[in-house]
């Protein structure tokens, strides 16, 4: 289960589009200062605003990268497959154990051992 969300959603919107704002007002801005100055009057960590920002173009399609709704699918494409796999272990591991008991050739694992008793020469 993922954590809770530290800032709400309107927070974050709001966050971002005053960056976006004040990158469109100063075109001298970069996105890294935009960010310091915006931050700490909205309450938010700068690096924390850097990562919504960036994550907000990739979305957009402004900015390479995966975007939010690729990396969900991602997740869980990875998830089934680590499920698949285990599935599939276990089903081979009762292929094979069923694969012995019905094997003739192999000895049964209810076939009788030898002991110290049946050998030769050796009476208790």
């Amino acid at each position: 289960m993922p954590a809770p969300r530290k800032y709400p959603n309107e927070l974050r919107e709001r966050a971002q589009r005053l960056v976006s704002e004040a990158m469109t007002e100063d075109p001298s801005l970069s996105l890294n200062a935009a960010v310091k100055r915006i931050g700490p009057r909205v309450g938010v960590n700068p690096d924390t605003l850097r990562g919504w920002c960036k994550q907000a173009a990739i979305d957009a399609g402004a900015r390479p990268g995966t975007t939010t709704p690729d990396a969900k699918r991602i997740t869980d494409l990875e998830a089934e497959v680590r499920e698949l796999k285990r599935a599939n272990e276990i089903l081979l591991t009762a292929s094979s154990f069923f694969a012995r008991e019905l094997d003739p050739w192999s000895p049964s694992p209810t076939a009788a051992t030898p002991t110290a008793t049946d050998e030769p020469g050796l009476r208790t």
